[in-house]
Order: structure tokens, then C-alpha cells, then sequence
């Protein structure tokens, strides 16, 4: 397909296709002629990952570039791939005082995750559970059991992303992630509430 298809197919305007591919972060096409280049399925699906990256992820280019050098130098396996998209997706967290990363700690250690302890969002957490406490509220004891409950959205993820190429399975990593966040704070919303009734509601019939 020319460039102009490619547009129409991806939705993303031929200028910035040029800009991607000047940049790198998209292959160049079969070179057809001097001003004219194929492009193919293989692209799509790369476009498609650039724009989840940048228009969702709100990642930098330079940050894609990384990826997508990672992707295709092919020396990375999945598992580190997805693994640097997924961290490149959490916000950095200011400073946390170090007793509440150690009761982070303790709750990563009684899940059985004690090689997560280095990971970016075990701050996010530390953060959580320091604002949680300035305010008169302990989260910690309800962390192992979301702990656990997130064990099954994590094994539900990732049935959603097996058997997928790399740009696919790495694209559904992106807007799985932040759509899926979305989507377990509504489902948390709504089991509260279903919860809530089932304690303390009172039966009609009564």
C-alpha cells in the first residue's frame, strides 16, 4: 500500500507518518521508486503502537524510540519488553519516607512478591499508604487482599495478550492497562456497592 493508504487505514495523517519514519520509530517502506515507497500489515500494527504510546501512554518520543529500538534489535524477550512498556506507563512518585516502603515491603513479601519490591509502583504504593495514614486511615491490612485479587485481573491481562505479535501484544499492554484501569475502578465501584447491600441492606420482604 502507498502512504496515502496507509493513512486512511491507521487514521494518523501522512505528515506525521513522515515525521515517524524521519524520527525512526517506523520502518521505512519497500523503497518503489525515488518518491515512492510500499508499505504493509506490518506497519499498521506499528503505527497502531506508536499512536497507543504517545496519544494514550503519553509517552516521549525519545522513550518510543527506546522501545521500539528494544523491539526490534530483538534482544529483549517478551517479558522484559512488557515489562519496560508497563513501567514506562507509571507516573514518578516524589520522595516516600522509608518506613512506609518497608510496610510496602512487608505486603509484597507476604504475597510471595518480594522480587517486585524494586518495581516503580511499589512507591506509588508506599505514597498511597503515607497519605492514607496522615489522614487516619491504614490501607496496609486491605493491600494483600487486593493483592490477591489482582493476581487473577494480572493472569486475565495476560490470556488477553497471548498468541499476539509483539506491536499487537505490546499495544493491548498500553491501552489494556489504562483502559483497564478505568475499567476496575468502575467494577470496584459497582462490587461495593452490590457488597454494601448484601451487609447492610435490608430486605423488602421484611
Amino acid at each position: 500500500m502507498r502512504i496515502a493508504e496507509l493513512s486512511r487505514e491507521t487514521g494518523v495523517p501522512v505528515p506525521t507518518i513522515k515525521f515517524y519514519l524521519r524520527e525512526g520509530v517506523l520502518p521505512a517502506g519497500e523503497r518503489t521508486s525515488k518518491n515512492q515507497a510500499r508499505y504493509d500489515e506490518s506497519h499498521i500494527r506499528r503505527l497502531r503502537l506508536i499512536r497507543a504510546m504517545v496519544d494514550l501512554g503519553g509517552l516521549s518520543l525519545a522513550s518510543v524510540r527506546e522501545i521500539v529500538a528494544a523491539i526490534d534489535d530483538q534482544e529483549s524477550d517478551d517479558d522484559q519488553l512488557m515489562g519496560r512498556v508497563s513501567k514506562s506507563l507509571i507516573p514518578e512518585v516524589d520522595a516516600v519516607d522509608d518506613a512506609s516502603l518497608a510496610a510496602v515491603e512487608a505486603v509484597l513479601a507476604e504475597l510471595g512478591w518480594e522480587d517486585a519490591c524494586s518495581h516503580p509502583s511499589a512507591r506509588t504504593l508506599a505514597a498511597v499508604l503515607a497519605a492514607g495514614r496522615e489522614l487516619g486511615h491504614d490501607f496496609a491490612p486491605t493491600f494483600v487482599a487486593h493483592g490477591r485479587a489482582c493476581e487473577e485481573v494480572a493472569r486475565a491481562d495476560l490470556d488477553y495478550v497471548e498468541g499476539k505479535d509483539v506491536d499487537q501484544m505490546l499495544e493491548s499492554v498500553i491501552v489494556g492497562t489504562l483502559l483497564g484501569d478505568t475499567a476496575l475502578a468502575a467494577l470496584r465501584r459497582i462490587a461495593q456497592t452490590v457488597e454494601s447491600h448484601r451487609r447492610y441492606g435490608v430486605d423488602e420482604d421484611e
